[in-house]
């Protein structure tokens, strides 16, 4: 309401140079004239009192304040974006709620402003002419960062920086290598090296576990955890995941060496409930809500082993 009635009061100001007591003499050139649809009652007013003589003719309309945002400004489509950059990129929140304005996840709301920094899950990135070759980058930085649970590096190696999920001890200054080669001998890997599955040796514990080769690390990336490379059965290799279910996937897929970063992320002291709302995570309502049978402790087998490989297409192949 303030902002509308700013805009109509500017809109009757004047913009020409008018004159100045100086060269008037008179209250004159300081007083602003209307303009518009006003223009013939002006003009009566100028001739009729003397104060009003030497003003100058009626001058154009002004516009006054835009004040809408520009639906291109308004939408940030982060992660539609093409080209990488290891920029932080500005995110908009969603409150929980769909396009239709609709509230479709609940416990979702408010929470700090956040930027968004790109992370490429696909470790084994070349760069042009570089195919199919090992390479190392330098960790320049580990940082927080308040889009998800775990650390996360700044390396460089080449001609360009990018960001990854940082493992657990991983230091500014350390050399990191990404190799997809498969050889006789099972290599002795360094925490936070990126390797294919079959050329590491069983019982390694993994991270940022790739489902299809060259699709990016979509398992084991949150805070703390890790995989356990438990056997390598005709060109392909099985990984326990930290919630104990087994995984097959071809044993060309990437993984990284070690643990997550952030180990004591699950160890945090909320301490107050404005903590949480820093987080974003909005509160249930005060309603007591009675507990049924789903509460009690239950013991449950271990899920069967999820396959992600064409075991006749492998099996052929080999």
């Amino acid at each position: 309401m303030s902002v509308s009635a700013l805009s109509r009061a500017l809109r009757c100001l004047s913009l020409s140079p008018v004159c100045s007591v100086a060269q008037g003499g008179t209250l004159a050139g300081r007083l602003p004239s209307p303009a518009g649809s006003h223009a013939a009652l002006w003009s009566v007013v100028s001739h009729s009192h003397p104060i009003h003589a030497k003003l100058s003719a009626p001058p154009m309309q002004w516009r006054g304040f835009f004040t809408g945002i520009p639906l291109a400004q308004n939408s940030r489509f982060w992660k539609q974006r093409a080209k990488y950059t290891i920029r932080p990129i500005g995110k908009k929140k969603t409150g929980g709620r769909d396009h239709t304005g609709k509230l479709c996840t609940a416990g979702i709301g408010g929470g700090h402003k956040q930027r968004y920094r790109i992370v490429d899950f696909q470790r084994l990135t070349f760069e042009k002419n570089t195919e199919k070759q090992s390479f190392e980058e330098k960790v320049i930085e580990v940082r927080y960062d308040p889009c998800r649970s775990a650390d996360i590096a700044l390396v460089a190696g080449g001609s360009r920086k990018r960001w990854i999920i940082a493992t657990e001890n991983m230091q500014t200054g350390d050399i990191i290598k990404t190799s997809s080669v498969i050889g006789r001998m099972a290599v002795s890997a360094n925490e936070g090296d990126s390797y294919a599955l079959g050329a590491l040796p069983v019982g390694t514990l993994v991270n940022n576990l790739e489902l299809y080769p060259g699709k990016g690390a979509q398992y084991i990336r949150a805070a703390g955890t890790c995989g356990v490379l438990l056997r390598k059965v005709n060109g392909t290799a099985i990984v326990q995941l930290p919630s104990k279910q087994q995984v097959q996937v071809l044993e060309t897929c990437m993984a990284t060496v070690g643990r997550v970063s952030n180990v004591n992320h699950n160890k945090r002291i909320i301490g107050k409930a404005g903590r949480n709302r820093w987080l974003g995570n909005r509160p249930s309502s005060g309603l007591w809500k009675r507990k049924g049978g789903w509460a009690g402790r239950k013991i449950k087998p271990l899920p069967p082993m999820k396959s992600y490989v064409n075991l006749a297409s492998v099996g052929s192949a080999s």
